[in-house]
């Protein structure tokens, strides 16, 4: 009986344990696992850069996650390739890219995703991204969109969403 009134103060927060301070949350988790180490920022669902669509109708038009991983997979390694945009790439961390740039479209689509990376501006910040490469980037994001099987509509309601933040990732 002891015993039960003791487990029962500690869950209202109050006895010998509730003295005791809890462990500090883990800080977030600003790189995963086989990703470089990144600087800290503060997560803030403000840093997605667009309002989720209302309804799964966009996730499922996109395939859901696994449409969107292997779109963006696809858009990457594209984008890795093409003489015109590649440098860009040089020497960045291309798992944390790919997971984040995966998360952000998901999140926006309402997919089921939580977009856990930078806010645009600082995530592009110094890379002298050109309207030139925004436009080619954007062009390859369409080609991926089209291999995947995903309706020229729907494909043009996310462009509509990401188009607002060319001005903060394009710097020159």
């Amino acid at each position: 009986m002891i015993a039960l009134l003791l487990a029962l103060a500690q869950a209202a927060g109050t006895g010998p344990a509730a003295d005791v301070a809890a462990p500090a949350p883990a800080p977030p988790p600003y790189a995963m696992p086989g990703e470089e180490a990144v600087a800290p920022y503060t997560p803030d669902p403000r840093n997605l850069g667009a309002r989720p669509f209302a309804g799964q109708a966009m996730a499922r038009a996109f395939h859901g996650r696994a449409g969107i991983e292997r779109i963006v997979t696809r858009m990457v390694a594209d984008a890795r390739a093409d003489p015109a945009i590649s440098e860009i790439f040089v020497n960045q961390d291309m798992v944390r890219l790919r997971r984040t740039l995966t998360e952000q479209i998901c999140a926006i689509l309402n997919a089921g995703c939580t977009y856990s990376g930078r806010d645009m501006a600082s995530a592009h910040k110094d890379l002298g991204i050109r309207r030139a490469d925004m436009n080619r980037l954007v062009e390859l994001l369409q080609h991926a969109m089209t291999a995947e099987g995903v309706g020229f509509a729907a494909q043009n309601r996310l462009l509509a969403r990401l188009a607002p933040m060319h001005d903060e990732v394009v710097e020159r």
